[in-house]
């Protein structure tokens, strides 16, 4: 039994506040990509599976936004301090991402039952998740520049949370854009090559330095293990950006007499979709090797563990996007491969965070002063 289960209600609920840090974020992220790859599955009930998965990401998404609400009142010195911490600011970017997840969650799940309206929400909710997207890959950089005390052997793959958010966001864009009118898709569709371009080749310079510092320091410690998987994040992501803002654009372009750039577009999607997706590919097996090497002398759990869910889900969504794409059978079987394994590896993570949520253990921090 731990300390924390001996205390009274009202006392652990004030110790959860002061505890809580952006790190819960990752689990939205986690769950809600699952809540969108599910519905690939050719199994009766997935889709239904994924939208109930879909309403459980936003009551969380709520949840922990009340619950970062209410340590910045009650605890603003600790929350002011989260921005100095050189690992847990890294996951300001996670919450733009989880937003991102329910907005996607709109045009899969809402437009089919609510139709244009909820295609009109997923665009407004758009814009400020974009904005959010777009501060946090600025705003944190700044800070790790500035009030941060970083070096290069204790660099991991948290350090391209920030940056990967706007990434996500440019995704988002193409995804929406097929449901509005031309006006309203020709924005989403600008907007979202210049977010592309704010987070793709920063997460590819960040990716570079991490190669380096691996090479000369080897791996993370076994607390930060799971970090290996993040960069598989913003390379998965930014194949599924250029698939999806490559198959929104023809029609805008057309309207603005730009029909003839309308297949270099879609042919940026497939070639560079299919370079990142291979990137990617030795970056997936890579993480798989080193973090089984971990498990065999012992991994510690914490919230990190999230990270080795949304970078494989929105891989296995680049994965049906290139199958669409090129009409091979053998990525989209691949694709319910991954679809599959994401699905066993949430179940794993959130019981144990379910787990340590109770206990309590998930909300002791170290000092952050």
């Amino acid at each position: 039994m731990t300390t924390s289960s001996l205390l009274a209600p009202q006392d652990r609920l004030r110790e959860a506040v002061r505890g809580f840090t952006p790190n819960w974020f990752a689990a939205t992220m986690g769950t809600g990509i699952l809540a969108l790859t599910l519905p690939h599955l050719p199994l009766p009930g997935a889709e239904t599976l994924g939208e109930g998965l879909w309403w459980l990401n936003m009551a969380l998404l709520l949840l922990f936004t009340g619950l970062s609400a209410a340590r910045l009142l009650r605890f603003p010195g600790e929350s002011l301090a989260t921005l100095r911490h050189p690992v847990q600011s890294m996951f300001l970017g996670a919450v733009p991402m989880a937003l991102a997840t329910v907005v996607n969650g709109l045009v899969v799940f809402g437009v089919p039952r609510w139709g244009g309206a909820a295609a009109g929400l997923a665009r407004d909710l758009w814009v400020f998740d974009a904005v959010l997207a777009g501060v946090t890959g600025l705003l944190v950089p700044y800070l790790m520049f500035t009030r941060q005390d970083h070096a290069l052997e204790r660099m991991t793959g948290v350090w391209l949370l920030p940056v990967v958010a706007s990434e996500v966001a440019a995704a988002s864009a193409g995804l929406i854009a097929p449901q509005l009118d031309t006006a309203g898709a020709t924005t989403l569709v600008y907007a979202g090559y210049v977010l592309f371009a704010l987070s793709v080749p920063l997460a590819l310079m960040v990716i570079t330095v991490l190669v380096l510092r691996l090479a000369q320091h080897r791996l993370p410690p076994a607390d930060l293990a799971v970090s290996m998987f993040l960069p598989l994040g913003p390379l998965a992501t930014g194949a599924l950006a250029l698939l999806q803002l490559g198959g929104a654009a023809p029609r805008v372009l057309t309207a603005q007499g730009l029909g003839d750039l309308a297949p270099t577009l879609l042919g940026l999607g497939l070639v560079g979709g299919l370079v990142l997706w291979g990137f990617g590919a030795w970056w997936l097996a890579l993480a798989t090797l080193t973090t089984l090497s971990f498990a065999r002398r012992g991994l510690p759990f914490n919230l990190g563990w999230w990270g080795l869910t949304f970078p494989l889900g929105v891989y296995a969504a680049a994965t049906f996007g290139l199958g669409a794409l090129t009409r091979l059978p053998a990525l989209t079987a691949l694709g319910h491969v991954f679809v599959v394994a994401l699905a066993g590896l949430w179940g794993l993570v959130a019981v144990r965070t379910a787990c340590g949520a109770w206990r309590g253990d998930l909300f002791r921090t170290a000092p952050l002063a």
